[in-house]
């Protein structure tokens, strides 16, 4: 497991690894404001299906906010300050979301926490992530800070090989998952989210993943 925790949980919160945990309903207070954000910055640059380097289409949907948004194409994975659906800037992040990263990285243990980047993912059900790393930032010490709002799903958590064996923790409707740190290279992925209806978003769920890129 290599220093891989098994989902110790204590309250409110479940521990993952050294500096990885999962904070239970922490952004629940903020959810109303958060998907108010989804919809400013998803009408300005809307959900998607990107490509990946070898031309499949991805499931799951995505955009941007911040000053930089992460793209994948033909030409490979990136960050880029444009949109290159629409070749402009990607919408500022809101107020609401970089209070809540910073918020949920300082419980976690990250002071002074300011991304610059958030990719926002849709998943509709039966759509998953599948392991991978987050690297193409050139800080790989700051925290990733990933928000789950709508249906619930299963977060999967690895070592630092694809192969290494994984936790499973579910992951409901304000559920944050916080890791950096000794942590920050681990493999991590999102098991296919069930059939569901949920309250205010319907059949979908929404992660907010923020990074700093730079």
């Amino acid at each position: 497991m290599s220093d891989l925790f098994a989902a110790q949980v204590h309250g409110t919160r479940t521990r993952l690894g050294r500096h990885a945990c999962v904070l239970h309903g922490f952004a629940l207070p903020v959810a109303a404001e958060l998907l108010a954000g989804v919809e400013v910055v998803s009408a300005a640059a809307p959900f998607r299906h990107l490509v990946t380097p070898g031309g499949h289409a991805m499931s799951v949907a995505m955009t941007n906010c911040g000053s930089l948004g992460w793209c994948s194409d033909r030409r490979g994975y990136r960050y880029d300050p444009r949109d290159p659906g629409t070749c402009r800037r990607w919408p500022a992040m809101p107020q609401a979301f970089l209070r809540l990263a910073a918020d949920a990285a300082d419980a976690a243990g990250f002071a002074d926490y300011r991304p610059d980047a958030c990719l926002i993912n849709r998943y509709a059900p039966g759509t998953r992530l599948t392991l991978h790393q987050d690297r193409d930032e050139s800080d790989h010490v700051a925290p990733i800070v990933s928000v789950s709002l709508g249906l619930p799903a299963t977060f999967l958590f690895g070592g630092f090989a694809r192969g290494d064996k994984t936790v499973r923790v579910p992951v409901a409707h304000g559920d944050v998952v916080v890791w950096g740190g000794v942590d920050r290279m681990r493999f991590h992925g999102v098991l296919p989210v069930r059939d569901g209806m949920h309250p205010l978003l319907g059949a979908q769920r929404i992660n907010l993943t923020f990074r700093k890129a730079t």
